[in-house]
């Protein structure tokens, strides 16, 4: 095996993992736990239970400091379902004896129970082994102290760290990007395709749905102004050229311009090629010809990149530009309502 190949072995297998949030949780789980465990130590009665720490409290500081994101290392979730498992495992202790039976009634009417109050967290799975093991002769105050504390005081600690970190947590999803005009861009999605895809997959996912179309929203955002660069000329310009020919005189070139609602024509000479372009602007000063009045025109070939429109209309402030053929023949025109009507089906 080369090193490069011994070396992806050790990377986050976790969408959006990077080396320093990786090394930012190990630090966080050392100090969550130490602190629990000394929170709790001070809080214990005995002196034999100085580190007073159940051990699902391991299991919940990778999900509170690795993943913070997930709907099942949220506040709720990490306290209520070690509490409620460990309820149960102790329910199950009082009710029948230790066994590979009792065992498992106790992890599934716990995983049941952290469902229905929306608190699922998979340490809790370990916390209702925990309660079972600590028997019918323990309190049913257990669940409270010394796992209930331990939960709190690892939230608690993780609050506080994840504000140093720069994390969100309690998470709380980001409304996603704008949705894309679907009439302008029907392949894009709506919130029921999202659900329904979900639905029809027939499986679980660690992301809360909102995030997650946040997450899609941001792929077709990047997607489409991706796209943008495989646009052409000829994708966005549209045909029906009005010119003027360069004999004509200047007050039915100006005539023409009003009539038609345009800020340029092209100006075209006998064989009907672009030699120049006029606005009202150049009209507006006497001028015996168009030769004399008209200025260059901005021009460029219908297989160019759209893209390479935008320096001509933002820099040059140029308000069309022609497209023409190898004998710059117009074929049609792009202008600047053209590109917002573009970037508006990407932001709409």
């Amino acid at each position: 095996m080369s090193a490069s190949s011994r070396l992806k072995l050790f990377r986050p297998i976790l969408a959006g993992a990077n080396l320093r949030d990786r090394m930012l949780a190990c630090t966080g789980a050392l100090v969550g736990i130490g602190l629990t465990g000394l929170i709790s130590g001070l809080a214990a009665t005995d002196a034999q239970q100085m580190l007073w720490l159940v051990p699902p409290m391991g299991a919940s500081a990778v999900l509170l400091f690795a993943v913070p994101a997930s709907p099942m290392a949220q506040p709720w979730p990490a306290i209520g379902g070690n509490v409620v498992s460990a309820l149960v495992g102790l329910l199950v202790a009082h009710n029948m004896p230790l066994s590979a039976l009792s065992a498992g009634i106790a992890v599934g009417v716990a995983i049941g129970v952290m469902s229905l109050l929306r608190c699922l967290h998979p340490p809790g799975g370990a916390a209702a082994l925990v309660g079972l093991f600590a028997g019918a002769s323990s309190s049913y105050a257990f669940p409270l102290l010394p796992v209930g504390l331990n939960a709190v005081v690892l939230v608690a600690t993780a609050w506080v760290y994840h504000r140093f970190a720069g994390h969100s947590y309690p998470h709380v999803a980001a409304p996603p990007p704008a949705k894309t005009t679907e009439s302008e861009l029907p392949w894009t999605f709506s919130r029921a395709d999202l659900d329904a895809a979900l639905d029809r997959t027939g499986e679980t996912f660690d992301i809360d749905v909102n995030d997650l179309e946040r997450l899609l929203r941001e792929i077709e955002q990047r997607a489409l102004a991706r796209s943008y660069r495989d646009l052409t000329c000829a994708d966005i310009m549209h045909g029906g050229v009005v010119a003027a020919r360069l004999t004509m005189p200047v007050d039915e070139v100006r005539a023409l311009l009003v009539q038609h609602d345009v800020r340029r024509l092209p100006i075209l000479d006998d064989e009907g090629r672009i030699v120049g372009a006029v606005g009202l602007r150049e009209l507006s000063a006497f001028s015996a010809s168009l030769g004399e009045t008209m200025t260059a025109a901005t021009t460029a070939e219908p297989d160019m990149p759209a893209i390479g429109l935008l320096d001509r209309f933002a820099v040059d402030r140029v308000h069309a530009v022609f497209i023409v053929d190898a004998e710059r023949r117009p074929l049609g025109v792009v202008t600047e309502a053209d590109w917002l009507a573009v970037l508006r089906r990407g932001l709409a």
